[in-house]
């Protein structure tokens, strides 16, 4: 049977603008207990930030984190796919381009989700360490 992104993809993807503080994602990501977050500019997706990038592209640079925008920090070079795609699609994109998260959009630019590596484990291998790990409860 064929499975389609959206069928596991993550939706209502978390959301911020390109001016947004560093502090500020950061905060947003240990709060919601997320490792990436889709940066916006009204409705288009910019940017995919993860709590690494914020870590290797923010806080390792010197910059101060209150000050620095998200906009300095994400990766703007992103590789899309759509809900309706089939999750070959989305497989193929991860291991060609060495990429953990896939955002999923509309048939603009308009995030409505996030296809993650552990997603996948969890669907396709829910008995490997990844998927047991992804499936797992956050540490407090």
């Amino acid at each position: 049977m064929t499975q389609y992104v959206r069928d596991i993809m993550t939706g209502d993807p978390v959301t911020v603008e390109p001016q947004t503080s560093v502090t500020d994602v950061a905060r947003i990501m240990r709060d919601q207990d997320l490792g990436a977050v889709l940066v916006t500019e009204g409705d288009d997706l910019r940017g995919l930030v993860t709590d690494r990038d914020l870590v290797i592209r923010s806080i390792a640079e010197g910059g101060d984190p209150g000050q620095t925008t998200v906009a300095a920090a994400c990766s703007g070079d992103l590789f899309t796919v759509r809900p309706d795609e089939e999750l070959d699609h989305a497989v193929e994109l991860m291991r060609e381009h060495a990429v953990r998260r896939v955002p999923v959009v509309d048939e603009g630019q308009h995030p409505v989700g996030i296809v993650s590596l552990g997603d996948l484990a969890m669907e396709r291998d829910p008995d490997s360490a990844l998927g047991d790990i992804s499936a797992a409860r956050p540490n407090p």
